[in-house]
């Protein structure tokens, strides 16, 4: 059991520390390069921007396999930062993260209409929780072999709908903020819009569909477990 927790504690310590990294490390490499060292806007903008660029490719890199949603955000963030660098516009490299936003939120949105909602993979391992009779249930459920499998997928997809939604609106937000907001108070105030966008995701996503999905879940591996029992009972009782 202890062992199960500390694993579980790792994990999201692991998938809460990306997002902080993505706002913190970008912020303070601003005020470094910007204050510090007396670089010019733009430039500062620029190198805060390679750190969430080289984590994901780092990401990558290390998990030895293409996962989507790393590989969407790589190529969003390499583009903007290069746009930014041919067009000199320290606004345009504020704005470029809404278009990180949106392009990951158009890719999760057409991945549910496809029939491959993208945010499964980060929802999976907090409800499976390294846990085989809930990894089982999740397949059978997946797969359309257990009695809420309907539900289940519904759920599945509402999931990465929510998260869609949310980084467009969290697009809107970001470029109407990229140019209208003065730029030094823009570079903080982009962490707190993603913050709240995040928080705002966790919320609904998790009322609406991972905390249904979750007793969907533990009702599928409890009847797993039953039926053997009363198919033993049935069997003595003949």
């Amino acid at each position: 059991m202890t062992t199960n927790t500390g694993s579980r504690s790792q994990g999201i310590r692991k998938h809460l520390a990306a997002p902080a990294v993505d706002v913190a490390v970008p912020l303070c490499a601003y005020y470094l390069f910007k204050d510090g060292i007396g670089t010019s806007t733009f430039a500062a903008l620029a190198w805060s921007s390679v750190v969430p660029a080289a984590r994901t490719l780092w990401g990558v890199v290390a998990e030895r396999r293409a996962n989507g949603l790393a590989l969407l955000i790589l190529v969003v963030n390499a583009v903007s930062l290069v746009l930014g660098f041919v067009s000199g516009d320290p606004r345009l490299m504020l704005a470029k993260d809404s278009a990180v936003s949106s392009t990951v939120g158009i890719g999760i949105l057409v991945s549910v209409a496809l029939g491959r909602p993208m945010m499964t993979a980060a929802m999976k391992p907090f409800l499976v929780r390294d846990c085989a009779a809930r990894s089982a249930a999740w397949e059978r459920l997946a797969a359309g072999a257990a009695a809420g499998s309907a539900a289940f997928l519904r759920k599945e997809r509402t999931f990465s709908l929510v998260w869609g939604g949310v980084l467009l609106a969290e697009c809107v937000v970001r470029v109407v903020g990229a140019y209208t907001v003065p730029v030094d108070t823009m570079v903080w105030l982009g962490g707190v819009i993603m913050a709240v966008a995040m928080a705002a995701g966790f919320v609904a996503g998790g009322g609406l569909a991972a905390a249904p999905m979750k007793r969907l879940l533990r009702d599928e591996a409890a009847t797993a477990v039953a039926q053997p029992a009363m198919r033993s009972a049935v069997a003595v009782a003949a």
